[in-house]
């Protein structure tokens, strides 16, 4: 009911339009809404596709000691390319996540997409040589292995029991700061191809959070979605099937299209709108 209040206060006040043409429906939502939304929840939970706290702050920890891995050995490569001690101390590099983590839609067990954002003395060479060697010597770090010749060249390990797929990005500036906004074009002025094909799936990940309407009925609504796909077998671009961000994408739309719907409204106007596309 909290929930439908909030909604209905934006009726009375102008509402922003997503995407390239203006929304099917501005209804906000009923009582049965709500209802048909908490068990839409309730159905999902048996297939895993929630996480509970305690795995959400493992994940967190893990990820915060990887960023600190990539600090640390940054700094490291700076002395040893004769960067004065003050810069090579102050240079940053930062781990972005991308995919279903970042979207806030990945089910228990899955693995992290991140990619590995580096300042200019930082080479391709450095990631897989000095890098991967530091990632060695990491003990809760195994299964290290690296993909250097994939169209997206990448490092796989698992860390205190997470798997992660590792990418890496060099941007042009001297230093890299932890507030770094990628979606900024401004960023792949000068870049590499690879370093531009490491950096499109934070940028799209973050596009499409940045154009639906509601953050959190947009997460919902893809957790049904891809459940959906999944188990029906057509959840998969390498077959053929649309993949993870080709189904985000679609449900992006649908949210655009009833910015104020619940995700139980959502889920039935998707099928409604691709049905018909």
């Amino acid at each position: 009911m909290k929930e439908m209040r909030g909604t209905s206060r934006l009726q009375n006040q102008p509402q922003r339009h997503y995407g390239i043409t203006s929304p099917i429906s501005l209804a906000p939502p009923k009582d049965i809404d709500c209802v048909q939304t908490e068990k839409l929840v309730e159905a999902m939970r048996p297939f895993g596709v929630f996480e509970d706290e305690e795995e959400q702050n493992h994940r967190l920890v893990v990820l915060s000691k990887l960023n600190n891995l990539v600090k640390e050995w940054i700094s490291e490569l700076g002395e040893s390319k004769n960067l004065p001690p003050s810069a090579a101390a102050n240079v940053g590099g930062k781990i972005f996540t991308f995919g279903s983590y970042r979207l806030g839609v990945h089910t228990k067990g899955a693995d992290i997409d991140a990619v590995c954002v580096a300042p200019r003395h930082v080479e391709r060479s450095d990631f897989f040589q000095s890098f991967f060697e530091k990632l060695k010597h990491q003990e809760k770090i195994k299964n290290l292995r690296a993909v250097e010749d994939a169209y997206v060249p990448v490092v796989k390990f698992e860390f205190d029991g997470i798997e992660i797929d590792l990418v890496f990005a060099r941007l042009s500036m001297q230093t890299i700061s932890d507030n770094l906004d990628l979606r900024d074009d401004s960023r792949l002025r000068s870049l590499d191809i690879r370093c531009i094909r490491s950096l499109n799936g934070c940028r799209v990940t973050d596009e499409i959070l940045h154009l639906v309407p509601n953050k959190e009925n947009f997460r919902l609504t893809l957790r049904a979605i891809k459940l959906w796909a999944k188990r029906r077998g057509i959840y998969s671009n390498m077959l053929g099937f649309l993949g993870g961000v080709s189904w985000a994408m679609l449900v992006a739309r649908t949210c655009q299209l009833y910015p104020n719907a619940l995700a139980s409204t959502l889920v039935n106007k998707f099928f409604l709108v691709f049905s018909k596309w």
